[in-house]
């Protein structure tokens, strides 16, 4: 079978809000959608049938780990990412440039490239534009993301314009290295802080690069929700309207609600599978920390309306139980929860796009969310 062109179709907007379809050779992504975070090829404390029970469509792997353990061309000698780990879907590598800015003690960083120390054994290792997108490339991964320094916050103008100028200088380099083929995809990175001079410059010049995809990077990184939404405000409307947009590294449930106001199609972090190794659960009535005493007899569910089986199947009372007791079920549980709101989270939004209503949705999630977890009846 032929694999499709690599491709965005925007079926509706809303405002700012789009609902989508990506073609990529590994199926069909529907946005918005959020991708759950498996740097090292495996999503934590999920199998990839559990990952995709969540309705999960594509999963995020990671460059730089993945190259120090277990190496790209082990991965490539079995036949690529997508069969060594056993998720047939897409895949986004980030290219390792996050950790050009969170291992800031354990890198140096040149014109070429970045030198790494090890945090596995302190071997030395190079990173390069090309060699991001050649470790990408072995690893099979259906969307390659260019290589380049995720600027930290705070920082000056001045700073953040060498930062992003030495990006723009690397998202050539990689685009060049690219291997094209039906159905992958490259998507370039926008820097630039929260300076709207630089982020329009960044834009533009990766327009005339000409990627896949784009995404917005070196949010989320410390300056706040009002002020990264300050931020898309003035960034995603500089990107071309039949490309994806994807906002990296973001974030909590009411981050995804204004990011897709806002014209983003695609997320990843952390937050909910991190959150349900500590215990932390996300719902439709905000945050619940399942570690607290008063769910230590609780027999009501989670979330009564939740899928997941965690909610269909178990207590409060015992999820608390397992978290105290320490049993590895309290994060398989907790992060198929979380994984399986998000899920149903951005599908809610899709919906209302396609209908026309995203405003409203958006209110009647911020006045749900507002109104906090139900304590128990005494």
């Amino acid at each position: 079978m032929t694999a499709p062109t690599f491709g965005m179709e925007v079926q509706a907007t809303d405002g700012m809000a789009r609902a989508g379809v990506l073609q990529t050779a590994h199926g069909p992504i529907q946005t918005p959608v959020f991708m759950p975070v498996g740097t090292a090829g495996t999503v934590k404390a999920m199998t990839p049938a559990a990952v995709k029970q969540t309705g999960a469509t594509i999963i995020l792997g990671n460059t730089y780990h993945l190259m120090l353990r277990p190496g790209s061309e082990l991965v490539q000698e079995m036949g690529g990412l997508h069969r060594f780990m056993n998720w047939p879907g897409p895949i986004l590598t980030d290219s390792g440039g996050f950790q050009v800015m969170s291992l800031a003690g354990l890198r140096k960083l040149d014109a070429d490239g970045v030198t790494f120390r090890s945090h596995v054994d302190g071997a030395h290792v190079r990173l390069t534009p090309e060699s991001s997108t050649l470790i990408q490339d072995r690893l099979d991964a259906t969307i390659t993301m260019a290589f380049d320094e995720c600027t930290p916050w705070p920082a000056t103008e001045q700073q953040a314009r060498e930062s992003m100028e030495l990006s723009m200088r690397w998202a050539e380099r990689c685009r060049t290295a690219f291997r094209a083929r039906p159905g992958y995809g490259q998507f370039g990175i926008v820097q630039g802080g929260t300076f709207e001079t630089l982020r329009l410059q960044s834009a533009s010049t990766l327009t005339d690069i000409g990627f896949d995809g784009y995404a917005v990077g070196g949010l989320a990184v410390g300056e706040g929700q009002a002020e990264m939404f300050r931020t898309l405000d003035f960034t995603t409307p500089a990107l071309p309207q039949d490309r994806p947009r994807y906002l990296m590294g973001v974030g909590k449930p009411d981050d995804l609600v204004g990011a897709v106001q806002r014209g983003v199609d695609m997320f990843d972090c952390v937050a909910p599978t991190r959150s349900g190794r500590n215990g932390q659960a996300f719902t439709r009535r905000g945050t619940v920390n399942l570690r607290n005493s008063r769910h230590r007899s609780d027999p009501r569910p989670l979330d009564e309306t939740c899928p997941c089986p965690a909610c269909q199947d178990h207590s409060r009372a015992y999820l608390h139980h397992l978290i105290k007791a320490k049993e590895i079920l309290a994060a398989m549980l907790l992060t198929w929860h979380n994984l399986t709101y998000y899920q149903a989270l951005m599908q809610q939004m899709r919906t209302a796009i396609l209908q026309g209503r995203m405003d409203d949705m958006a209110a009647a999630f911020a006045e749900e969310q507002a109104k906090g977890d139900i304590p128990p009846r005494d």
